[in-house]
């Protein structure tokens, strides 16, 4: 039985990390981004700053015969002033592509959201913790760790009985996604369980998540980040956050959509693309933003505090965004043929809301990410879906 003396201790390098565009040194280890250093430089914001550093989809892929392993890390845990602290993060191991176990870190940096509009925080420092996972299959095996996908995690160290080598590349399709809080994981549990890492299990291939909650808004910089990555895949679920935010009206968003389309085709020029409407949200079908948290029942849901009545001036609703958005993959397929569109009703629909409601009014639970990422398998990675395999 391995001691915590005997040991091997693997300084994390960037050679052990999957699904991440850039990583940053800290004085304690490795941090991993989302976006890279360019990028992040031109963040107008906390909440993409925040949401970046994220690691939604980023594990660390090693082989190793190992049957007990310790990874230490640093993580940032947010809580709302006023509300219980949520559940620590939790990281999945997976033993050759399946769940096997599962670990959180106690302790670590704390930021306090003190004004849940501004998301004004407060931060204090905290310890270093560790993820233990014993009693591990026998044997060499590939193991991924996926980290937390809703906590900022600075990785330092592996220790384990045996030693440890980064994973060899595995030769599948590189899948890049881009979208809001319900592609980042909002309200799903588990880290390898959000529906982009279900649906790439189902694909069989490798998942860059650029789900950055409450900041898919078109931004340039997150394009051209796109557009510097090498992807086999790419898909975009745009909409949902310019509504929430009411961040652009009708006549700036659909210029920003080519606009945004034009940039990753600089760097793709003939990678299926396709591009992804809102799914099913009732809260703002037909109502604008912007989005307020409603704390009226006592838990945590969200409004619409828009005038419908303005749409006619340009305001926009989910409804609307899915007419844009079809109308531009009409308009550009032709001279595209790589180009295509997916209705996100076709994911989450009327039938799915009621049978799986969204929890908070925004977000899928749980349940509600298995969906998606069900739907998402059938209709974009088999048959004749725009990612499926091609023979011949």
């Amino acid at each position: 039985m391995s001691t915590e003396q005997n040991l091997i201790t693997t300084p994390i390098t960037a050679d052990f990390l999957r699904g991440h565009l850039d990583v940053e040194e800290t004085a304690q280890g490795l941090l991993p981004h989302r976006l890279p250093a360019r990028a992040r430089r031109q963040i107008p914001d906390d909440l993409l700053t925040v949401a970046e550093a994220q690691p939604s989809g980023v594990r660390l892929a090693f082989r190793t015969s190992a049957t007990t392993i310790r990874l230490d890390t640093l993580p940032t845990k947010r809580v709302y002033r006023g509300f219980p602290s949520p559940p620590d993060g939790v990281y999945d191991l997976l033993v050759d592509g399946r769940l096997t176990a599962q670990a959180t870190v106690a302790g670590g940096n704390l930021r306090t959201i003190t004004d849940m509009r501004t998301q004004t925080a407060e931060f204090t420092p905290g310890p270093v913790g560790t993820a233990h996972f014993t009693d591990l299959p026998a044997g060499e095996k590939d193991i991924e760790i996926w980290l937390p996908h809703a906590e900022i995690t600075e990785v330092i160290a592996l220790r384990t009985d045996v030693p440890v080598e980064p994973a060899p590349k595995t030769g599948r399709r590189v899948w890049l996604h881009h979208g809001s809080s319900i592609s980042h994981g909002s309200n799903a549990v588990f880290p390898s369980t959000i529906w982009p890492a279900l649906a790439a299990s189902a694909g069989d291939v490798e998942l860059i998540n650029l789900g950055f909650g409450g900041s898919a808004l078109v931004d340039p910089f997150t394009a051209r980040a796109i557009r510097d990555t090498p992807a086999d895949l790419i898909s975009l679920k745009l909409g949902i956050n310019v509504v929430n935010s009411d961040a652009m009206r009708l006549r700036a968003f659909a210029p920003a959509v080519h606009g945004f389309l034009d940039t990753i085709r600089e760097g793709h020029p003939a990678t299926p693309l396709l591009l992804v409407s809102p799914v099913l949200c009732p809260t703002h079908e037909n109502t604008p933003g912007p989005l307020m948290p409603d704390l009226s029942e006592g838990t945590l849901k969200f409004k619409a505090t828009g005038d419908p009545a303005e749409t006619a001036a340009g305001r926009l609703t989910l409804t609307i965004v899915r007419d844009v958005l079809a109308d531009i993959v009409r308009q550009r397929s032709a001279e595209d043929p790589n180009l295509h569109y997916l209705d996100g009703l076709d994911l989450y629909g009327q039938s799915d809301h009621d049978e799986i409601p969204l929890p908070d009014a925004i977000h899928p639970g749980p349940e509600g990410h298995r969906r998606i990422g069900e739907n998402f398998a059938e209709l974009v990675f088999a048959g004749n879906g725009p990612f499926a395999v091609t023979t011949g």
